[in-house]
């Protein structure tokens, strides 16, 4: 019995290490593609000789410019990979990762399979702040004599449109939460019909705004729908702190998801404080998601079905789950934007569009292939 339950873990213990070699495959592959395609034609070689030159030790060991590549070749290489498609591409690891494992957490808290990073309301109130700072945007770019209020609203800094599309977010959840509590407890259920009451409220206000856009409204429609476009070093600042801090510490709740996933009552009985963990997964959720939108505008899928996909090859254990989602969210991601940018070019498809065209039959083919195996 002792060597069989040994050779088990050493089994498990294996099994974890091929799992993380073929998620670092997997990410490296996506990020690697992601960098070399495009319409410029710039190889796959001058790609990793630019992103080397950044790297201190690298850079000192790089060999001399073959002959036939020009110095004004290598310039335009460094404007394109290092200023519009790795900080893309760094954004869509960082939106990626933090739906999914948003989405896995909310998952196990809720015990609802088709709960998601939106679920409770950080969708709408994004969406109401960004379509407030576009229409504010182009409002005080309109009253500047000689500009439209159209190309105005283009104009506008980088920073307004995420910046009040977070504040939108926060403070619709706060909302939702402090209409959910009672008596200091945050019952699951009222949360979450809460969060689908206040997200049906608030897009309404949003549709209203987009009836009086006018030039704005292609704006507000394409943040609607998701994209990397044109985001920059400044949109990776915004999000990165949330999700390099709060992913790690959702994963390192996994244990304490793994006993409330159960129950609340038998997750208070082997010492869980129950209402403590569900307001700390709340408020790192609700942070992570509404900096990820803020960012991206809305994406759906990443954050209800990664999740499951990576519970079907990993199992329930939140420990594992939580990463491994992530990493998943991260890889999808890419591969989905670059698809947004690659497929029908110069023109660019919103990457909100691949997610669901490309993420929900594969989702239903697994749902249906799992019910088979049961």
């Amino acid at each position: 019995m002792r060597q069989g339950s040994v050779s088990g873990a050493a089994r498990r213990q294996r099994d974890r290490r091929i799992l993380i070699i073929a998620l670092a495959v997997m990410c490296t592959a996506a990020v690697a593609w992601a960098l070399t395609a495009g319409t410029s034609g710039i190889g796959a070689g001058l790609v990793l000789r630019v992103v080397a030159s950044r790297v201190p030790v690298l850079s000192a060991l790089l060999p001399p410019l073959p002959q036939h590549v020009e110095a004004w070749e290598v310039e335009s290489a460094e404007v394109i990979v290092l200023d519009v498609r790795l900080p893309r591409v760094v954004l869509g690891l960082l939106v990626g990762a933090g739906l999914a494992a948003v989405g896995a957490a909310f998952q196990g808290l809720f015990r609802n399979p088709l709960a998601d990073p939106y679920i409770i309301g950080s969708s709408s109130g994004a969406a109401l702040g960004a379509t407030i700072g576009i229409l504010l945007a182009g409002a005080a770019g309109g009253a500047v004599a000689g500009t439209t209020a159209r190309s105005a609203s283009l104009a506008a800094p980088t920073w307004a449109v995420p910046v009040f599309a977070f504040a939108g977010s926060v403070v619709t959840m706060a909302f939702v939460y402090a209409l959910a509590t009672a008596d200091g407890k945050l019952p699951t259920d009222t949360f979450l019909l809460a969060g689908v009451v206040v997200g049906a409220f608030v897009w309404a206000a949003v549709s209203f705004l987009m009836v009086i856009a006018g030039d704005d409204l292609p704006r507000v429609v394409m943040w609607l729908m998701g994209s990397l476009s044109a985001k920059g070093w400044s949109h990776v600042r915004i999000t990165a702190p949330y999700v390099l801090l709060g992913v790690p510490a959702l994963a390192a709740m996994g244990r304490d998801l793994n006993l409330i996933a159960v129950g609340e009552e038998p997750a208070r009985f082997m010492g869980l404080e129950a209402e403590r963990f569900k307001r700390c997964i709340i408020v790192l959720g609700s942070l992570v998601t509404a900096a990820v939108v803020a960012s991206s505008g809305l994406i759906g899928f990443v954050g209800l079905a990664i999740p499951h996909i990576a519970r079907m090859i990993v199992g329930p254990d939140h420990r594992v789950l939580v990463p491994v989602s992530a990493v998943g969210g991260a890889a999808f991601m890419v591969v989905a934007d670059t698809l947004a940018r690659t497929l029908v070019p110069p023109r660019e498809i919103p990457v909100g569009i691949i997610t669901a065209m490309a993420g929900a039959p594969f989702f239903f083919y697994l749902l249906r292939a799992g019910r088979g195996r049961r």
